[in-house]
């Protein structure tokens, strides 16, 4: 007897499916799929589109203006769910779909899953060049969409309906393992999109993904526990993945049981809230003075869920004891491997849990914790002392931006940036004061990102204030959703700082002798530099004629009164404020590698290269 079936497009079958499947973890299930962020042309209209209004009512639709932007959505999205939903975005065939690849790379390489959809060309060739379709001379099944085979953790084209069954089911797969998660494309040719199929009915039943909790080995155990009574002077770097395992209490428990001190990753921030003893802030290029100073003398380094970035190590220069050994606990072993280090490879908050059973009433010396928490209150001193204003009259810095906004926000509002100058200032000076808090993506540092980011996070968490913070360069690269969020009533908090340019590259071109050239938006000098008058750009006006509503502060008072109101406003808010251009954050505690060019007969370049031979002479292999 023949199992029943459905008669369905593949398009319909795979909204149904989407539709139909969870992720459970700790025995609480979730939607998997919980929206699908749609820009339709030919390529899908007739397909998903089709099926999205078909099946309306179990599969919420999302309109965006960029397709990049819509990535940048549902990352917000699921990170804010700790990686237990994700959403789907479809695109058209041509640019639509080649617009996705830059929110597939940043998606990937921050481990942070969506489902992109993007329409192919007819896999029956038999109209053949479609609209916008790429021809390759020597290979008729490629097209562009082959782009986001490189920044997938799973791809395929489904070319026939039969074949959506097992594609669909390891695409799941992988948008639920924790190790492995990241963008997923399933390409999708129009003509299949449309075609009908009988599908088995069980192919439409509920489906529950369990978030596995990977115990550490307990060999890798004991030898974990072995080091860390050895060590004198351990260290913990926190990052992403102790967010995303939910680790944050086992984290506290561990750290107040031995006293070992935490410094956090821009992903990791907020670990631990910052008023806690061992909180040390950020790590590396824009850490604090306390952490870095930590980790130069730290003879164990204990990464849990780090990736361990550039930024974070200085470029190799920042661990620095004659003896420094790693301890990575991580639930992917590539990550868990890197700096020779010894392996937990597990879950964080399962490891965490097991350390800190193993190490009972084991503690550093109190020496030790002394050191750090002095350190920890001498760095308070800075952040203060940046964050006030002498004169409430006067033009804010941008540092005295982010301390107008640390008074205005409460414990569960959120705050997105992603590029800029800005990051460096929020890792080294913000005061998380819950997980969620600081949501900085700086896996791929992506200009754009913050303002679709913000409307995915006030999807996943209504009733929460959600604040963007945007420089004039990144607000012009991506500013489209915020017709969105004025569509869907979403009252998202925008923050545009005004400082005419590329703050952070011209403060890193002038540093490598690069001169600030092409950082500034100005008019042409009589010598053909970007060196005169500011454009007379105003992008407060823009956001204003977007649907936001706008609050223009020119001093430092008027800023706090904008925040504040901007806070408690029920629609989408704009805070616009012009900033003095001079630097007010502390200088950078580590070095991070940009190499300057060799020779050149401008002076700055040479006597930036000599500052560079200096510093990459202290980078070190930890074998």
């Amino acid at each position: 007897m023949s199992a029943p079936t459905l008669r369905l497009t593949t398009a319909q079958a795979l909204v149904r499916f989407l539709a139909a499947q969870y992720s459970e973890r700790d025995g609480v299930r979730h939607r998997l799929i919980t929206g699908t962020w749609g820009i339709f042309g030919h390529g899908n209209v007739a397909g998903l589109g089709q099926a999205l209004v078909e099946y309306a009512d179990v599969m919420p639709y999302h309109q965006g203006r960029s397709e990049q932007a819509m990535v940048h959505a549902a990352v917000g999205h699921a990170r804010r769910l700790n990686r237990l939903s994700a959403q789907a975005v479809t695109t058209s065939i041509g640019p639509g779909a080649t617009n996705l690849v830059t929110g597939a790379a940043l998606a990937t390489i921050n481990r942070l899953p969506v489902l992109l959809l993007p329409g192919d060309y007819f896999a029956s060739h038999a109209v053949d060049p479609l609209l916008q379709q790429l021809e390759h001379p020597s290979a008729a099944d490629v097209s562009v969409n082959d782009t986001l085979r490189p920044v997938s953790r799973y791809f395929d084209r489904i070319t026939r309906p039969e074949a959506l069954i097992p594609s669909a089911l390891r695409a799941m797969r992988v948008l639920t393992d924790p190790a492995e998660t990241g963008a997923v494309t399933l390409a999708l040719p129009q003509d299949v999109q449309a075609e009908a199929y009988d599908w088995p009915e069980e192919f439409f039943a509920d489906r529950v993904w369990r978030v596995r909790r990977p115990a550490p080995d307990p060999a890798e155990l004991a030898e974990a526990v072995t080091a860390i009574r050895a060590a004198g002077r351990p260290l913990i770097v926190a990052g992403g993945g102790v967010h995303h395992s939910e680790a944050e209490d086992a984290l506290r428990a561990l750290v107040e049981a031995t006293g070992i001190p935490v410094a956090s990753t821009q992903a990791g921030k907020g670990s631990l809230r910052h008023d806690h003893p061992g909180d040390l802030g950020g790590i590396g290029h824009t850490g604090t003075a306390v952490s870095d100073d930590l980790a130069r003398t730290a003879d164990l380094v204990i990464g849990v869920g780090t990736r361990y970035t550039d930024f974070t190590t200085a470029s190799g220069t920042l661990f620095q004891h004659p003896e420094v050994r790693f301890l990575n606990l991580n639930v992917t072993a590539f990550d868990a491997h890197k700096l020779a280090a010894r392996t937990l490879v597990c879950d964080a908050r399962t490891g965490l849990t097991e350390l800190t059973r193993a190490l009972a009433g084991h503690r550093v010396d109190p020496a030790y914790e002394a050191e750090y928490r002095r350190g920890k209150e001498r760095w308070e001193e800075v952040v203060e002392a940046a964050y006030r204003a002498g004169d409430d009259s006067a033009v804010p810095t941008q540092t005295q931006v982010l301390g107008a906004l640390d008074a205005v926000v409460g414990d569960e509002d959120v705050v997105i940036n992603a590029a800029g100058s800005l990051p460096g200032d929020l890792h080294k000076l913000w005061r998380a004061r819950s997980p969620h808090q600081y949501h900085l993506e700086y896996g791929y540092s992506c200009m754009g990102y913050e303002i679709p980011a913000a409307l995915g996070v006030q999807q996943a968490a209504p009733g929460t204030p959600v604040w963007a913070l945007v420089g004039d360069g990144t607000y012009l690269m991506n500013p489209t959703e915020i017709v969105t969020a004025v569509q869907e009533r979403l009252p998202v908090k925008l923050v545009v700082v005004q400082n005419h340019g590329y703050a952070s590259i011209g403060g890193l071109s002038e540093s490598v002798g690069a001169e600030r050239f092409g950082t500034a938006y100005r008019y042409r000098a009589p010598d053909g530099t970007f060196t005169g008058a500011p454009l007379p750009v105003d992008l407060a006006a823009n956001a204003a004629s977007l649907g936001m509503a706008v609050l223009r502060a020119k001093t430092v008072r008027e800023l706090r009164e904008a925040l504040a109101t901007a806070r408690a406003a029920d629609r989408p808010t704009c805070v616009y404020v012009e900033t003095d251009p001079a630097p007010a954050a502390p200088p950078a505690e580590a070095w991070w590698d940009v190499p300057v060019a060799e020779v050149s007969a401008r002076e700055a370049v040479a006597a930036a290269r000599e500052r560079y031979d200096r510093a990459v002479a202290g980078r070190r292999h930890h074998l």
